[in-house]
């Protein structure tokens, strides 16, 4: 190996990690921040059903669409001056957002949030990258990367609710400005710069052609969520597709690509991806539903609910540090399989829980959390392993788009499946006014609003059905992870513990 392939990081660049921290714990918690906040925000700006949609879909939608094109940027004008910007941005529109005085603002607002968090995510995780050439060190690096932004994802529905109650809505949005302040600060004089100094210039129609791609497809699994899939849905997907065909082609020619489509013949790099995929559709998804059930099955207040969601994040934290280290001695791929066969416990406890099993829903969510920390950080850090130091901006935004993408599709799918349960096992009293009947139908949170217009049965069968509809998600979520537990035993098997030499012909085969 090289003198630089074996340099270890010293304290400069663990002090440095843990400045990358902030912004990446920020991140996460932006993600699910307005899970609780949410009801508190509709009263005071009172926005239609759409309009709610894209106050909660924005953020992640745009943050997916422009990480390609934000990753590569980074590349070439360099990784820390794509973060301070990005950082500055973001503190300035989250304050934007804070004091939205209408709906279309604050939709506006999350929308450029999302592209400003689109520069942060990749050009955190590259900076690791660099600033640890070391396996070792780089696998556990990563790992607190991915500890810090799940337990943002984590701590948001705590720190929305506790707001809340406390404060405003708004200020939930406030906590960008202290985290900017300190990242500012300390960029310049601990972080590294690194730009690919052979870089060429920003191929602005792979840049079009890589949103055309992401952005119908993302808007197409939302709006199906939200509405049922309708003749625009299968339009949408094949324009996404179509623009993915000629995204690639063109990927192919170019001497300075936007996204180096060679790294998908690593077979680790792909199966890597494919497990992050999976693995954050089931997370995505589960967490929606529970915060749901916390708060309109068991009629938890947010914060109380924010709290039962809260010690999860120990057992992920334990697993994203934990299996870098046990990795180093433990094939990374057997590593992962383990502990998504404990997600699988996780999906089979939702999967029987029922009305009044508080303390078994956040047990499964628990096992849930424990496989996500691992995946997180072992897959992560074979995505940007498989990298060249010139391309890891590229891929890194590769495996945050991966993940957003799983987490859109979580909430879709599942959600989707346990409203389509919902409605199929609720009946409205035959005497209900037609309104009063399509939100017994339509919603437990809708049942919920009228209940003193319904008899109590009623409502109690309501929360009986919406808890069947979160046994089958969850049932449907367990049997895809098993699927990720083959691809990691079967096509993963050939990478090495962390710090071991490989052959690139075995780790590929």
């Amino acid at each position: 190996m090289s003198e630089v392939a074996t340099r270890s990081a010293g304290a400069r660049e663990w002090l440095g990690l843990g400045l990358l921290a902030l912004p990446t714990v920020l991140l996460g918690l932006d993600v699910t921040v307005l899970y609780l906040v949410l009801p508190s925000m509709a009263a005071a700006l009172d926005p239609s059903a759409t309009q709610t949609l894209w106050i909660m879909d924005a953020y992640g939608f745009f943050i997916a669409g422009f990480l390609i094109m934000m990753g590569t940027l980074g590349d070439r004008i360099g990784r820390r001056r794509l973060l301070m910007i990005g950082m500055t941005a973001f503190a300035g529109v989250s304050g934007f957002a804070a004091f939205a005085p209408s709906a279309e603002l604050l939709i506006l607002a999350r929308a450029l949030l999302g592209v400003a968090g689109a520069t942060l995510m990749p050009s955190t995780l590259s900076l690791i990258s660099n600033m640890f050439p070391d396996v070792r060190q780089r696998a556990v690096a990563v790992g607190v990367w991915a500890t810090m932004f799940a337990l943002g994802m984590a701590a948001g529905p705590v720190v929305g609710g506790a707001l809340v109650d406390g404060l405003w809505w708004g200020a939930a949005f406030l906590l960008a400005a202290p985290v900017a302040v300190i990242v500012l600060a300390g960029a310049k004089a601990i972080l590294p710069e690194y730009a690919d100094p052979s870089a060429g210039r920003l191929d602005l129609i792979s840049v079009a052609l890589s949103l055309t791609t992401i952005l119908p497809v993302i808007y197409a699994v939302k709006h199906a969520a939200a509405h049922g899939p309708d003749a625009g849905t299968p339009i949408l997907l094949t324009a996404g597709t179509a623009a993915g065909v000629a995204f690639v082609r063109r990927q192919r020619r170019l001497a300075s690509p936007l996204l180096d489509v060679t790294l998908f013949t690593n077979r680790a790099f792909s199966a890597a991806l494919a497990v992050l995929l999976i693995g954050l559709v089931g997370v995505g998804g589960s967490m929606y539903l529970v915060t749901q059930y916390f708060q309109l099955v068991e009629g938890l207040s947010p914060y109380a609910a924010g709290l039962w969601m809260g010690p999860q994040a120990l057992a992920m934290f334990v697993a994203a540090i934990g299996a870098p280290v046990i990795a180093r001695r433990v094939r990374p791929g057997l590593v992962m399989a383990a502990t998504l066969a404990a997600s699988v416990i996780g999906y089979a406890l939702l999967a029987n829980a029922g009305v009044g099993d508080a303390v078994t829903v956040a047990a499964g969510f628990a096992f849930i959390y424990l496989g996500l920390g691992a995946i997180a950080a072992l897959g992560t850090d074979m995505v940007v392993g498989a990298a060249p130091a010139s391309k890891s901006g590229s891929a890194a935004a590769m495996s945050e788009t991966v993940q957003e993408l799983g987490i859109a599709v979580g909430v879709a799918l599942l959600g989707s499946l346990t409203t389509v349960l919902y409605s199929a096992r609720t009946d409205a009293p035959s005497d209900a006014p037609p309104e009063v009947a399509d939100r017994v139908t339509g919603s437990l949170a809708g049942a919920l609003s009228v209940a003193d217009q319904v008899p109590a049965e009623v409502v109690r069968a309501a929360r009986e059905a919406f808890t069947t509809g979160v046994n089958l998600a969850s049932a449907v979520a367990g049997v895809a992870v098993v699927a990720a537990i083959v691809l990691s035993l079967v096509v993963l098997r050939h990478v090495p513990p962390l710090g071991e030499d490989q052959d690139v012909e075995d780790a590929q085969r």
